[in-house]
């Protein structure tokens, strides 16, 4: 069904109701914003290229906090380096809860580490932290896998002999198998066809997540739920994969031994059984299915996401990946891998990399979140379960904070003297208790994986640079990166 009818439909049934509902109310003290319609909230205030451009427009017009009505309910939406810090770091524990998004609700129900709130998401936090930890976090275990893959990666570089090739797949498989490898215990063959198809499953999941249609889903969900539409695909792409992890728990349950656990599924196993006696346990296998699915579909398609807007920015800035190349010679070589004691040695590359983050803007309206009690900012009340869109983007894109925004200029991380410098607005994995958990294997595995490439391969595109279009395909939760072609020819070393 053509969304234009899904609109028309979603505005005739909230004027049907208009007089049993009446005006919006918002309890306590809300930020001011526009003025909404009854039940349709402020649909005429919306950007027709979805929600980032129009809380952007909002933040010109009402400053940095501000009210909109998604439909029927307020979402306070924070804007800025400042009011973000403020919000997520100097009242970190007031602005914890997590609130969901609308498409893929019926997958988690508030289950897993990124949807639950309460005890619940601080026992699975604790959990996932540790056993991340221990199975590679912080330890040169997980450097070690990471430089394992990205030998199997250039490989599969090299045996493309420098033909055009979509890079999707590749750095997909690469960045996949670091976390099934703490999750699942093992790394997969890039010619799995299971293992392919979870991932061509994640990638559309992720660029339909982050669709326009998707955005329209949250403003009028309780509506356009009883139709189909993209919600529909999402959730059944993502049933599939977890079907494919339930199969997966079931091999470690007939495989387990207790005296050595394998990886998290293991370690949640013992978990289980250890607390099987509680009732209120939150170890049971609805939770670890959604907690390995929310580890599984993050770990893989973030930080393959960066990569791919990664070389798209090196063959629109040729010039930058030159400077890179000089200083992987200058410091590691072409005889040994990359590893991460050498970044602090190489500020450039560094800098390029925190660069890709910031431009490329992965997920720019933030996951949203919630307070999880009455709570006083700047001068407002916001009551208890208020939804609060901390939105990353206008920190990253921060004038205050960056002298050139909207351009690709890897100088915003370097200071006077070329070494890199710290950025209070640089938050990629947003910031406080609901930071990412996988941050320090997603810095190692951009920094080792982008090094050994380069240090391998030029890159070439058929385009000259000022033709290549960096504008995302989608901008919505997520940001998704054109489609695009790239060559990865053998350095000629001597």
């Amino acid at each position: 069904m053509d969304l234009s009818v899904l609109l028309l439909l979603a505005l005739f049934a909230g004027f049907l109701l208009l007089l049993a509902r009446g005006h919006p109310k918002a309890r306590g003290y809300l930020p001011p914003g526009p003025r909404p319609l009854p039940l349709l909230g402020n649909i005429l205030q919306m950007d027709r290229k979805g929600l980032l451009k129009s809380f952007l427009k909002l933040q010109e017009k009402y400053g940095d906090v501000f009210t909109v009505y998604l439909g029927p309910r307020p979402v306070v939406v924070i804007c800025g380096t400042d009011a973000v810090r403020e919000a997520l770091v100097d009242q970190a524990e007031a602005f914890s809860g997590r609130a969901q998004i609308a498409v893929v609700d019926s997958v988690f129900q508030g289950y897993g580490v990124v949807f639950a709130n309460g005890e619940r998401w601080k026992a699975l936090r604790r959990f996932s932290l540790a056993t991340m930890r221990d199975f590679g976090m912080g330890k040169r275990t997980v450097e070690e896998r990471i430089q394992e893959e990205a030998q199997f990666l250039v490989k599969e570089l090299q045996n493309t002999q420098g033909a055009l090739k979509d890079p999707t797949f590749f750095f997909q498989c690469a960045t996949s198998n670091i976390i099934c490898s703490i999750v699942f215990g093992e790394r997969f063959d890039y010619r799995d066809p299971e293992f392919l198809k979870m991932l061509g499953l994640i990638f559309q999941s992720f660029s339909l997540i982050s669709s326009l249609s998707s955005q329209l889903f949250e403003l009028y969900s309780s509506i356009l739920k009883h139709f189909p539409g993209t919600h529909r695909h999402i959730y059944n792409n993502l049933q599939e994969i977890k079907e494919f992890i339930g199969r997966n728990v079931q091999k470690h349950r007939e495989t387990l031994d207790p005296r050595a656990p394998r990886d998290l599924i293991d370690t949640y196993l013992l978990r289980m059984d250890k607390e099987k006696s509680n009732p209120k346990s939150e170890f049971h296998e609805k939770n670890l299915i959604n907690n390995s699915l929310s580890l599984f579909f993050a770990g893989t398609e973030t930080t393959s996401t960066t990569l791919r807007y990664g070389f798209l920015l090196m063959l629109k800035y040729p010039h930058v990946t030159e400077r890179i190349q000089k200083e992987i010679d200058q410091v590691i070589g072409s005889y040994r891998p990359p590893a991460l004691e050498d970044r602090a040695k190489m500020p450039y590359t560094d800098a390029v990399i925190h660069e890709i983050q910031r431009f490329g803007d992965l997920i720019p309206i933030g996951v949203p979140h919630m307070v999880t009690k009455d709570t006083h900012f700047r001068g407002y009340i916001l009551p208890k379960g208020t939804e609060v869109y901390p939105i990353l983007s206008s920190a990253l894109h921060d004038p205050r904070y960056f002298e050139k925004p909207n351009a690709f200029n890897p100088d915003h991380f370097l200071d006077a003297n070329g070494a890199l410098k710290k950025n209070d607005a640089f938050m990629p994995f947003s910031l406080g208790k609901r930071i990412c958990l996988g941050e320090g294997i997603a810095r190692a595995e951009l920094f080792l994986f982008f090094t050994t490439i380069l240090q391998n391969f030029s890159v070439a595109s058929p385009m000259v640079p000022e033709d290549i279009d960096l504008t995302p395909k989608e901008s919505g939760v997520g940001t998704v990166p054109p489609t695009y072609e790239i060559r990865f020819l053998p350095l000629q070393r001597g």
